[in-house]
């Protein structure tokens, strides 16, 4: 016999500002359970799980949780007064019965001392106090809303470890879906007020869903056809038999009335990016960098050292590290932004650089939605070369016509993200460079996010701890090694944790003025960690690669003979200047593509057959 539900959520409405935000949702959580809540932004999974932590109290419907359950929620925005240090803080969330050794052993694992002043806590370490408070007593059940926000990537595959190995029945709200994937075992959907359950995790959830839209549209197409067929029977149909007439055009208003109040899926963001004239070959050339910052704990930091890297047009760079390992630091060393201590960078011919940082504080919170898009003074926002006006190009990222005169500070953290991407997106250019560009956003516009880079025909320079985006967009990882060391591995994030043996390792708390666990660990005598074990064989992106070349080399090769023979022609100048101007700037484009390729093509053959050799 199944156990009784801990937590059961029946019936719950919840309207604000009078458009109604849940109107029938349900959930149910029992022992053991690791359900994820999935929806777009603003459809009101964090307001939902607000009511099942009883913070929210809803218009209508019922919320049981069985007496004696324990119950935490991980705050987005915790609460420290009255607390002088961050292991105050974790231990006044524990119980009677809960083992307190566990207050210092969670702060020291996300990284935290315990003896931190809450006052003075960055948004990253705040999430980490939160984490450590909400994992410490063990609850019967947690409730974690974006628990991997402000996390680098060796705390969230720490948490994923830790909740795998927790009794706790779990509801996690979260935009990456490795962690969904890897932790969720049924799926509850929040679409359009109402809920809908997928006794299986996050993998089988996209699938499901596209199902049910297909279903909805189909259901939709009946009910317009049934309208037309009884419009038409009211038009030409007999006069006889007054009720039973009476009783179809009852029937009728109620199908119009089911059309009218039929609420669509949400609509679906339209992201494009502005591309300048196609770059040189080779986009970014670094030989033998280092940067290095003082340090008051001990003197010289190493940031960048001994770095040697080259990035050719249309390579998609992903930049992975713990935090503070100086990834902003390395992407304006490369990009010129920044000078090195020593070495050079050199930057290509007609390289024009689009950059998007997380900087929320850059955006000015006084400033409407559409200055900020427009620059002010208009209502046109210059897209790829073309005017727009501002309403359309802001519905593309989901923005209502009634934002345009919204401040930015009363934007959500996913709407301010969305409004950076659209004005990032609209500045032409041939290299993009993203830094944490998926925080916040939705599935499904990651999803669209995705294809955007796939079709960019410039060169991308990556920095995330999306693991799955990772992988999913990116032909080379550069991970940060330790003291200022960075090494390139081909393919995605998971093809760079199998040849390097792991993933990204936290950086070593300063002991006696050295910051690495690898320094420390000479001094103490003790061998230094492993190497990573060299590369086997070509990733996927490469095989792909090496298997497509050929046929786009074939095909750049019969695209550059018809424009030598359009060229051939003598009289064409005379004719067509315009003409003539524009194939010869096509077929230097085209020879500079062919030369790109067929380097690419002998760098891939020559490494495969030193691989197998």
């Amino acid at each position: 016999m199944a156990a009784p539900p801990l937590l059961t959520l029946q019936g719950i409405a919840l309207t604000f500002g009078g458009t109604p935000l849940l109107t029938g949702a349900d959930l149910s959580l029992a022992p053991g359970d690791r359900t994820c809540l999935v929806g777009r932004n603003g459809s009101g999974k964090s307001t939902l799980l607000k009511v099942a932590a009883g913070l929210v109290e809803p218009d209508k419907g019922v919320r049981f949780l069985q007496p004696g359950t324990t119950l935490r929620y991980l705050a987005q925005e915790p609460d420290f007064s009255g607390h002088a240090t961050t292991l105050s803080f974790v231990e006044a969330g524990m119980g009677p019965g809960d083992e307190m050794y566990r207050a210092r052993y969670l702060l020291e694992s996300l990284g935290l001392t315990g003896e931190e002043d809450p006052s003075r806590l960055s948004g990253g370490e705040s999430r980490r106090a939160a984490l450590a408070q909400a994992l410490a007593p063990e609850p019967d059940i947690l409730l974690l809303d974006e628990p991997t926000n402000h996390l680098d990537l060796p705390a969230i595959e720490w948490l994923e470890a830790e909740l795998k190995g927790s009794r706790s029945a779990l509801v996690l709200i979260s935009h990456d879906r490795r962690f969904l994937e890897s932790l969720s075992r049924s799926t509850v959907w929040l679409d359009r007020g109402t809920t809908r359950r997928l006794d299986q995790g996050f993998s089988a959830f996209e699938g499901w869903r596209d199902q049910v839209f297909e279903e909805e549209e189909r259901d939709r197409h009946k009910l317009d056809r049934k309208i037309a067929a009884e419009e038409d029977w009211l038009r030409y149909g007999v006069t006889a038999r007054r009720k039973r007439n009476v009783k179809r055009l009852a029937g009728l208003h109620d199908l119009r009335r089911q059309a009218r109040e039929h609420r669509g899926p949400v609509g679906a963001a339209t992201l494009t990016v502005s591309e300048a004239e196609a770059s040189g070959a080779l986009v970014i050339e670094a030989r033998d960098v280092a940067k290095s910052y003082p340090d008051k704990s001990y003197g010289e930091r190493p940031i960048v050292r001994d770095l040697s890297l080259r990035i050719a047009r249309r390579d998609r760079l992903g930049i992975v590290g713990a935090n503070g390992t100086g990834k902003t630091t390395l992407v304006n060393l490369l990009t010129g932004r920044l000078p090195p201590d020593s070495g050079v960078v050199k930057v290509g011919a007609n390289v024009t650089l689009n950059l998007l940082d997380q900087r929320r504080s850059a955006l000015d919170p006084e400033r409407t939605v559409a200055d900020v898009l427009t620059g002010g003074g208009s209502d046109t926002v210059q897209v790829g070369g073309q005017s727009r006006h501002v309403i359309g190009y802001m519905k593309d990222f989901l923005f209502s016509p009634e934002q345009a005169r919204t401040p930015v500070g009363v934007l959500s953290g996913g709407e301010r993200n969305r409004l950076l991407l659209a004005r990032a997106l609209a500045e032409a250019g041939n290299l993009l460079v993203l830094d944490e560009p998926t925080n916040d956003l939705d599935l499904e516009t990651l999803d669209l996010l995705q294809e955007m880079l796939g079709d960019y025909a410039g060169t991308l320079i990556l920095v995330s701890h999306d693991r799955d985006f990772l992988d999913r967009v990116v032909d080379t990882v550069l991970v940060s090694e330790g003291e200022g060391r960075w090494i390139a591995y081909a393919g995605g994030y998971s093809d760079m944790v199998a040849q390097r043996g792991v993933g990204v390792q936290a950086r070593g708390v300063v002991q006696g003025g050295r910051p690495d666990a690898a320094r420390g660990a000479k001094e103490a005598g003790q061998p230094a960690p492993a190497r990573p074990a060299a590369k086997k064989r070509l990733g996927f992106n490469e095989q792909h690669e090496l298997k497509t070349l050929p046929a786009r080399i074939a095909a750049l090769e019969g695209n550059r003979a018809k424009l030598r023979a359009a060229l051939d022609d003598p009289t064409l100048y005379a004719r067509d200047p315009a003409r003539f101007e524009a194939i010869s700037r096509t077929l230097a484009t085209t020879e500079t593509d062919l030369a790109a390729a067929e380097e690419r093509w002998l760098a891939l053959e020559l490494m495969r057959e030193e691989l197998e050799g």
